[in-house]
């Protein structure tokens, strides 16, 4: 296989994971909504009689979002390796031979 079809076939994955990622976060803000909706209606410091649940409660919701938007972040920079790879095997100008010489800097 030549390393232009390699390359191609690289981008074609990161396109395809980013329209998978592009539908997990759209999944998790309907989901986040739905959360928020919950808590809005029906929780309220009579739910919640200590304390100690009315800030647990939050945090767990809290601190899974932030573990989604970590992991999230994760991967989206190993696709960013990725790709300064294939720009960078593309051309042997300044850039990597797609006019992106702006964005190294």
């Amino acid at each position: 296989m030549s390393r232009e079809r390699s390359f191609l076939q690289m981008l074609e994955a990161s396109s395809k994971i980013q329209l998978n990622i592009a539908l997990i976060l759209e999944a998790k803000a309907v989901e986040a909504e739905k959360i928020r909706n919950w808590i809005v209606n029906c929780l309220d410091a009579d739910a919640l009689h200590c304390l100690d649940k009315q800030l647990s409660v939050p945090m767990q919701i809290h601190g899974q979002i932030v573990e989604l938007l970590e992991g999230m972040t994760k991967l989206e920079n190993g696709m960013c390796s990725n790709l300064k790879a294939v720009l960078e095997g593309q051309g042997s100008g300044e850039g990597g031979g797609f006019g992106m010489g702006e964005m190294d800097r």
